[in-house]
């Protein structure tokens, strides 16, 4: 696959558009730019909307649970799904929240709190395996929480436990879609 734009690294929401752009369902801000057809490849949840405030029970100190996500059908090529939270407005830069990889492209849903049959979990960057909720800072206004959905045309061999830097690494060349949804927290 040939890229139009170089490499940027992912969970950077304020980078230009590329293969590993802000694609999807992220509309109204305007330093994201949006190369993909949202209705074709869409992500949302039932717990909250785009860009509105993410209920407390997801929150890492309100529940941990990771939210209910649902998306469109994968396009045609795709051979896995892989997710990836991230909160680019962490005082440290951004921090990842989630990594689910070998999510199946016959997949269009993960309930609250659950992990589609034989997904593995990344590491966050609270140094734990799967979900941990957002946590900005006391007094910070709301942070935006970046939920992407990437369809692969490969399989990524990504193992438990892996880390950020080894899915950009697996991801580079193979997105052929993203979709986006952003949520808010804040405490």
């Amino acid at each position: 696959m040939q890229r139009d734009h170089p490499p940027r690294p992912l969970g950077d929401p304020d980078r230009a558009a590329g293969p590993l752009g802000t694609g999807g369902t992220s509309r109204g801000d305007p330093a994201l730019d949006d190369p993909t057809d949202s209705t074709a490849f869409a992500l949302r949840s039932s717990a909250f909307n785009d860009h509105t405030l993410i209920p407390d029970r997801y929150s890492y100190g309100g529940g941990n649970f990771s939210p209910p996500l649902e998306w469109s059908p994968a396009p045609d090529g795709t051979e896995e799904l892989v997710l990836l939270c991230s909160d680019p407005d962490a005082p440290g830069g951004t921090f990842v929240h989630w990594i689910v990889a070998r999510i199946s492209p016959d997949r269009t849903e993960v309930a609250e709190g659950a992990l589609p049959a034989g997904a593995v979990v990344g590491r966050n960057d609270f140094g734990e395996l799967g979900w941990g909720g957002p946590q900005p800072p006391v007094g910070d206004a709301p942070h935006r929480y970046f939920f992407r959905l990437y369809a692969a045309d490969q399989p990524l061999g990504f193992h438990e436990g892996a880390g950020a830097d080894d899915l950009r690494a697996a991801l580079d060349d193979h997105v052929i879609a993203q979709a986006t949804l952003v949520g808010r927290f804040g405490r």
